[in-house]
């Protein structure tokens, strides 16, 4: 096996590594002590508290690790396409600010208020629509979509959530298939999970199945909660795509011999820049990034504000899109997991996920629980997308590109908690104040919004102050 070229920055840490073999198409997890050269097999299935302390060492020094030329930084043959994709002309620089690669690290942008936070508008991004774009150098709307950084705290809540909701709407529609069947005519039926609507759908007693109402969410009804289109099913293609757009670490289970049929598609000189061992670590490290909370204010004052700030906040319908809590079945993080495509490791491609119990995390023992014993995920948030713009207030609409099929006027409902941590707001990083970017709510917001408009000053404040108190602890 060939040792991971990341092992010199981290001589003092055991390095999780992870092996593909193109016979079989299976991962196997390995341990090398960089100090001995010892090679292990590492357990699978639940890990202890000490074997997932272990990783997430690793992963936190992947998340801090500033790359270099010497671990595979850069891609000058390969665009910032999540498809693998050869440039057309090799750049001259090392970095490009606009298509990447564009940063040393992962803290480098994800790093307010601490790592794995949220960034200024300084740290933008540029995402360009299409799997096989090329690089470009141009601000210009027409090419590139600019966006804000979000914060990673409680994302494996996240996805745990998104799975689970994905999960009861195929079972939703795999009964109306079998109903529909049985009666020899169409079936209606709502699609709803954790108390979100989905819209509905139709079956055809042939089988066919007709999407036309569905609301929020994709065809293949699979919830995909990550950036703020709700484009990225998981932590893991979140990441892939990451270490090779910003960083030029391209990840094996991607970019390698499996796919591309090249050991070193990016032409630098370097092989299995990333391997599936260390993409995991980083994810295990995000995944059990605690959830952030709600503070209790110092002073009186503010106690009080906030207090009449969350009655506002339901009083004005805020917690129709921006619902408070979620229920949660089970904290058991499973990576990779199963709703991922090409290009990204799932269950099916594995002898045996990994698997992370979030409640082994001192944090996750604060998390309140329903009369069920659900965990209640305070994301004040719903995994769903809606359109945030009308004709008269449009300024949350100022992409001209769509991606992966979502309107340009359509964004994941942002989640708040952490909301007053992570200034500035928005999707494009623009709004300097809470106070800005509620009023440039429209469309499915749009009577929230005016709400908000109508109410007095000190009514307005206090829901500021409420907002104010969902922070990520430092």
């Amino acid at each position: 096996m060939k040792t991971n070229k990341l092992i010199s920055s981290f001589a003092a840490a055991a390095v999780i590594i992870g092996t593909a073999s193109a016979a079989s198409n299976k991962v196997e997890w390995a341990e090398i002590t960089p100090e001995l050269g010892f090679l292990e097999q590492a357990p699978s299935g639940l890990l202890s508290l000490k074997r997932l302390e272990e990783i997430l060492k690793v992963g936190e020094a992947l998340f801090v690790a500033k790359f270099t030329t010497g671990d595979g930084a850069g891609r000058p043959a390969a665009t910032q396409a999540i498809d693998p994709t050869k440039v057309r002309h090799q750049p001259t620089e090392p970095f490009a600010r606009l298509s990447g690669p564009d940063s040393l690290a992962c803290s480098s942008c994800h790093n307010d208020p601490l790592p794995g936070g949220a960034g200024g508008f300084v740290t933008n991004v540029f995402v360009s629509e299409g799997f096989t774009n090329a690089n470009f150098d141009t601000s210009d709307p027409q090419f590139s979509n600019e966006r804000g950084t979000n914060h990673l705290f409680g994302a494996g809540l996240i996805e745990l959530l998104a799975r689970e909701m994905s999960a009861d709407l195929a079972a939703i529609r795999s009964g109306a298939l079998r109903l529909a069947r049985q009666k020899s005519e169409p079936v209606k039926v709502a699609l709803e999970s954790k108390g979100v609507s989905f819209g509905a759908l139709t079956v055809l007693p042939d089988g066919l199945v007709d999407l036309s109402k569905i609301d929020g969410i994709d065809t293949d009804l699979v919830i995909r909660p990550f950036s703020q289109k709700g484009v990225m099913t998981s932590l893991r293609q979140f990441t892939i795509n990451a270490m090779n757009h910003h960083h030029g670490m391209q990840a094996t289970e991607r970019f390698g011999s499996r796919w591309t049929g090249e050991n070193d598609f990016d032409e630098d000189g370097h092989f299995d820049e990333m391997t599936p061992g260390d993409i995991s670590a980083l994810v295990a490290w995000q995944a059990t990034l605690p959830a952030p909370t709600i503070q209790t204010p110092a002073s009186n004052a503010w106690k009080q504000a906030a207090r009449t700030g969350a009655e506002l906040f339901n009083d004005w319908s805020c917690n129709a899109c921006h619902r408070q809590s979620l229920p949660l079945k089970s904290l058991v993080f499973s990576d990779p997991g199963p709703y991922d495509a090409a290009g990204t490791l799932d269950n099916k491609q594995v002898r045996a996920s990994a698997e992370y119990d979030l409640n082994l995390m001192e944090w996750a023992q604060n998390l309140p629980k329903d009369e069920q014993g659900q965990i209640l995920v305070p994301l004040f948030g719903d995994l769903k997308r809606h359109k945030i713009t009308d004709r008269r207030i449009a300024t949350l609409g100022n992409e001209l590109l769509s991606q992966r099929f979502v309107g340009r006027d359509v964004f994941m409902t942002s989640e708040l908690w952490g909301v007053g941590s992570t200034a500035p707001y928005g999707h494009r990083n623009d709004f300097t104040t809470l106070d800005s970017v509620i009023l440039a709510h429209g469309g499915a917001a749009r009577k929230s919004r005016d709400s908000y408009e109508a109410a007095t000053e000190g009514q307005r404040s206090a829901l500021i102050a409420y907002l104010k108190t969902l922070v990520i602890e430092k």
